[in-house]
């Protein structure tokens, strides 16, 4: 987080999900998650055992980083704040008062809106304790042109390098993190943001519309019916198409934590393997310049709206 004083006015405010510093937190970690239901045990204990494989989730230090590069270029403070772990929205929002700001540009580090995600990180600040701070909110940002463009940066240089070890063009499977059937029949647009995020992308990096696919990722373990296709059941498609190998690349998140780390590096690359097929990853965007100026223009546009209508 930059340094402000107390001229300093206007501000930027990223938030993000959060991730437990240690295996040992992860208990403590889910029941923020969760809003304090208990889960089953056994559910903990298989977090807490894709957290040991890891090691751990570099999300908040990606995060933070993040904040870092953005305060920099726009030359102006940026606070960090996690609805889940340290540091907490809570905190962000008690040191922006102490510092004296009155007014932020809110953004979630999740560009496709779901009330399960941005509509939850927008309760959060609800919460704060001093009506003169105000905020302008980003519903949603899966379209900004400097961020499709770093997930297309990413993905042509790792499919070309996955092109170069096995000698042919494996197809790209997009996936974003799935939710509950439920919350698109309420009218949720997260779906159809995920989706266009990836023809975005697609259409960006050159490919035909028979090179890719698009799934959903990391079903949750509630009961319940999940938004699909799995990535499982569309590598097993590919197969059956033919091809020996598949290329990943998450569009719904911006750095490594334990859905990219475990699920698709770990689990989804095992599943291929078992299946005689080679799994190949893009980069996470984590530090990108481009992300970056994805961030930055879109606090400049807000920034400009606010002038032009005062």
């Amino acid at each position: 987080m930059s340094s402000v004083t107390k001229h300093d006015e206007t501000a930027v405010l990223l938030l993000a999900h959060g991730s437990p510093d240690s295996v040992d937190d992860v208990p403590n970690f889910l029941l923020r998650v969760t809003g304090g239901r208990p889960l089953p045990p056994e559910a903990v204990e298989e977090v807490a055992r894709r957290y040991e494989l890891i090691g751990r989730s570099p999300l908040t230090e990606l995060t933070l980083r993040q904040g870092e590069l953005l305060a920099k270029k726009l030359n102006m403070p940026v606070y960090v704040g996690m609805r889940n772990w340290r540091p907490y929205i809570s905190e962000a929002l008690k040191r922006m008062i102490a510092d004296r700001i009155a007014h932020a540009v809110v953004i979630c580090l999740a560009p496709q809106n779901s009330r399960t995600s941005v509509g939850l990180y927008r309760n959060s600040l609800g919460k704060t304790s001093d009506p003169a701070l105000t905020f302008d909110f980003v519903e949603s940002w899966h379209d900004q042109p400097e961020l499709i463009h770093a997930f297309a940066e990413k993905l042509s240089a790792g499919r070309s390098k996955a092109g170069a070890e096995s000698g042919f063009p494996a197809p790209v499977i997009f996936t974003a993190h799935s939710v509950p059937s439920r919350t698109v029949l309420d009218g949720d647009p997260y779906e159809i943001q995920a989706r266009e995020t990836a023809a975005l992308v697609a259409a960006a990096a050159s490919l035909e519309s028979s090179e890719w696919r698009f799934a959903f990722q990391s079903q949750g373990m509630s009961g319940g019916a999940w938004l699909g296709p799995t990535v499982e059941t569309t590598i097993l498609d590919l197969k059956r198409s033919g091809h020996r190998g598949v290329f990943m690349q998450p569009i719904g998140f911006l750095c490594d934590h334990v859905e990219v780390l475990y699920d698709i590096d770990v689990v989804f690359r095992q599943f291929a393997a078992n299946e005689g097929m080679r799994l190949w990853r893009a980069d996470s965007l984590n530090d990108s310049p481009l992300l970056t100026s994805a961030l930055a223009a879109i606090v400049n546009s807000r920034l400009r709206s606010t002038r032009e209508t005062h």
